[in-house]
């Protein structure tokens, strides 16, 4: 196929699919209900200890050089534990890259250079090279890296992100056609761009993921998640979501509803001053 004709086609899907996961986002996710059940969140390390199976956790700092908090809602433990143990019985390791995020992490997550730059990136290819609007580069960080916490499953403390790595080599990354936080047409889960190989290894991990309850993400091939609105929705249960945005006192290890769980973390301002900034970065 052509170059130009590849080219294109790859724009096509990456508009499609981002417009879909939109529409996913904000006609769908944003009005579902939720009823908090308040679960506390139980580190993901120390179950992965007690239950005695290889798991590893990335050691990237996270934005602002917070640590990354590697927690779920307790009732999610027994099916990670599930799932890590039956990818070491594969040969495989699971490396958790991401689990809970509090506010601050989300808002500022989509503002790294790493991130926004990549997405701005992606989105100006999108745009045949056009410089994107503050509104348009919003629509596209949204589904990427959630810019509302009532849809950003991290800040439920029900999603990981996570990739996954060979038992016996931990430093080699089972295929998946690319790695954690790709941002291009290779992203979602079921991009037609990878390999049948890579194609094969999603189609399997997220197989292995839903036998332990997990969902995935279709817009990101790394994301799985249990118990919130993205799993009622996308299993169609018709039940309301059990874990919603909250808030974290980890002293006491409570939960509390995010006041306006449907306000944008960040403003047009603010993505306009992250466009300034990536220009400059970019020279």
């Amino acid at each position: 196929m052509p170059h130009s004709v590849t080219e294109a086609t790859r724009r096509a899907y990456w508009t499609g699919q981002f417009d879909d996961a939109h529409r996913f986002m904000f006609d769908t996710v944003l009005p579902y209900p939720v009823d908090e059940c308040g679960e506390p969140l139980v580190s993901l390390q120390d179950a992965a200890r007690a239950a005695d199976v290889t798991v590893q956790f990335s050691t990237r700092p996270h934005v602002r050089g917070l640590p990354r908090l590697f927690y779920l809602r307790d009732g999610q433990i027994p099916g990670f534990i599930g799932a890590a143990a039956e990818m070491n019985e594969r040969g495989w390791v699971m490396r958790v890259e991401d689990g809970y995020r509090t506010p601050e992490m989300q808002k500022y997550l989509g503002r790294t250079p790493e991130v926004f730059d990549a997405v701005l990136q992606s989105v100006m290819w999108e745009l045949g090279g056009e410089l994107p609007t503050p509104e348009f580069m919003f629509r596209r960080c949204s589904a990427l890296v959630a810019s509302v916490p009532k849809f950003g499953t991290h800040m439920s403390g029900s999603a990981i992100d996570i990739s996954v790595m060979q038992l016996e080599d931990p430093s080699r990354e089972v295929d998946r056609g690319a790695p954690y936080l790709e941002m291009s047409a290779l992203t979602p889960m079921g991009s037609p761009f990878v390999s049948d190989a890579a194609r094969r290894n999603r189609r399997d991990i997220t197989a292995l993921m839903r036998r332990h309850g997990f969902v995935d993400y279709p817009y990101e091939f790394w994301h799985y998640s249990s118990g919130d609105a993205y799993e009622q929705v996308l299993l169609k249960t018709g039940r309301p979501a059990i874990y919603g945005a909250v808030a974290w006192d980890a002293a006491s290890n409570a939960v509390t509803p995010l006041p306006q769980p449907e306000r944008p973390l960040n403003s047009h301002d603010e993505i306009r001053t992250e466009i300034d900034a990536a220009l400059g970065r970019r020279g």
